[in-house]
């Protein structure tokens, strides 16, 4: 018997089988092989409301059996923990139903559609945790090595007092008018659009990483292609379907003394996955760019101005978060080891019995910021405090 076998297992039923349905399976498929794992992850049920489509997709990723009603998975006993990666408007009943059986969760970002779902979210997480039931919400990049490296020169003092973060996260998916409606360009299923969707990452990083919160924000946004054609019947005419989320968000912000600026967008044409975040202190400043994710920029002020510049660190020693357990230095990774970080830091926090980090209490407070920021495009763009935690 190998070391991973060996280990307590932890059971993991799944819901959904799109897009963060394969990245997550990947993830659970790879993290015990690839890091020194507490326990050893089971794949037991991956669960879709379309039979078939379940089916496939469990075969496809590894996972041992398929279901086609969540419910089935809650308070099953060789499930320990619920894997979320449904549409955003089934976050809240699926959480809540397994934390309140006692299964761990792990969460897809936004938390949730809306901050009252939020709210009972985060209040479901507080229950279990009295009784040692963990959650966390998915916020991955987090995980990047080179946004860990950031935020340790950060907490260092490299940076000194930060003064500005700038943030954007741009796509260009829906440039095409003719790209046909899906679940996230309506609120009742998303939300929001590119605010929730991408925006939820930045405000999560610039807090992460400048150890503040956003208290106040002034924001925009808009809606550039209204309707969109529905798929429907083979041979027959499209039909119109509108879209009501936004497509682009923009907004300014202060966390305590520190200036913000946020930008998040769909239509960004070029664009393929361009997150970056920008940090500027009164010693230092660092730039991250998710399409070069091995890649960490920093600039020392207090070097001779001379020869001071941005340098590029390139994140791949053994000494850096994470890449003990991977490769040479020079071997870089991808996107997806990002979730596999992410499986590895929740498994390690269930087994010590300690609370996961980002929780459901962190994502409520991304999920009022959001709000705040929807409230203040709808409104002129009017200063618009967001809720503290707890409040």
């Amino acid at each position: 018997m190998d070391d991973v076998t060996a280990r307590p297992a932890l059971g993991v039923g799944m819901v959904g089988y799109g897009f963060m349905g394969a990245a997550h399976s990947q993830a659970w498929r790879t993290a015990a092989h690839v890091l020194d794992l507490p326990l050893t992850p089971r794949m037991v049920a991956l669960c879709g409301r379309d039979a078939a489509a379940a089916a496939a997709a469990a075969r496809r990723y590894g996972w041992a059996a398929a279901e086609p009603v969540w419910r089935s998975l809650i308070g099953r006993p060789d499930v320990q923990l619920i894997d979320i990666c449904a549409p955003g408007d089934a976050h809240a009943e699926i959480a809540i139903a397994a934390l309140d059986a006692g299964q761990h969760v792990l969460c897809e970002k936004p938390l949730a559609t809306t901050v009252p779902e939020a709210r009972a979210m985060a209040a479901a997480a507080a229950r279990a945790s009295a009784r040692g039931v963990r959650s966390m919400i998915g916020f991955n990049y987090r995980r990047v090595p080179a946004v860990a490296l950031a935020r340790e020169l950060v907490r260092d003092g490299r940076l000194g007092e930060i003064r500005h973060v700038r943030a954007s996260y741009l796509q260009d998916w829906l440039a095409d008018p003719s790209f046909p409606l899906t679940w996230r360009l309506q609120r009742e299923h998303a939300g929001s659009g590119a605010l929730g969707d991408l925006g939820s990452h930045i405000v999560d990083l610039a807090q992460y990483l400048s150890g503040g919160l956003i208290t106040g924000v002034s924001g925009i946004s808009a809606t550039f292609v209204g309707e969109r054609p529905v798929a429907g019947a083979a041979g027959a005419a499209p039909e119109a379907g509108a879209v009501t989320v936004d497509d682009a968000a923009l907004f300014t912000a202060r966390l305590g003394p520190v200036l913000g600026s946020f930008e998040a967008t769909r239509f960004a044409s070029g664009r393929k996955n361009e997150l970056r975040i920008e940090l500027n202190g009164e010693r230092g400043s660092l730039a991250f760019n998710l399409e070069r994710l091995n890649e960490l920029q920093f600039y020392d002020h207090e070097q001779d101005a001379a020869s001071a510049g941005f340098r590029r660190i390139l994140v791949t020693e053994p000494g850096h978060p994470y890449l003990s357990a991977w490769w040479p230095p020079g071997h870089v990774l991808g996107w997806d080891a990002t979730f596999t970080h992410e499986i590895a830091d929740l498994v390690t926090a269930i087994a010590a019995g300690t609370g996961p980090a980002p929780s459901f209490a962190d994502g409520l407070q991304v999920q009022e910021v959001l709000a705040a920021v929807e409230d203040s495009a709808a409104h002129e763009s009017r200063w618009t405090p967001v809720a503290p935690p707890g409040g």
